[in-house]
C-alpha cells in the first residue's frame, strides 16, 4: 500500500509532518492493506493565515484493487487532528463497502 501526501500552500509538508501522517495513515488501514494499493492524503489549511475553528481539512481517497476509489474528509482545529478522523472514517467506509460486496456475492438460496 502505497501513501501519497499532498499539501496546499498554507502547510508546510516537511518530513516529519509527512512521517507523522504517513504513520497514522497505515497504522489505521493495517488489517485492510492488502486490499488497498494506494492512499492519497490531501491536507489544506482552509483560513490559512487568518486561523479560524475547523479549518483544517484532511481529505483520504483509497484505492481498493478493482473497485472504485472511496474518499472521506474530515475537519478538525489541527492537522493530526483531521488526519485521524479521516483515517477512522476511511476504516469505516471500507469496512462497510466491503461487507456490501461480500453479502451481494454470496450465492442466494
Amino acid at each position: 500500500m502505497k501513501i501519497q501526501i499532498n499539501t496546499d500552500h498554507n502547510i508546510a509538508g516537511h518530513e516529519a509532518l509527512v512521517a507523522e501522517v504517513t504513520g497514522v495513515v497505515a497504522d489505521a488501514l493495517e488489517r485492510l492493506q492488502d486490499r488497498i494499493t494506494r492512499v492519497e492524503v490531501h491536507l489544506d489549511d482552509e483560513n490559512g493565515p487568518k486561523g479560524g475553528k475547523n479549518d483544517k481539512r484532511c481529505m483520504l481517497e483509497a484505492r481498493l484493487a478493482g473497485r472504485q476509489p472511496i474518499a472521506v474528509t474530515h475537519h478538525a482545529d489541527t492537522i493530526m487532528q483531521a488526519v485521524q478522523g479521516a483515517a477512522t472514517n476511511l476504516v469505516r467506509v471500507i469496512e462497510t463497502k466491503l461487507a456490501q460486496a461480500e453479502h451481494s456475492d454470496a450465492p442466494r438460496p
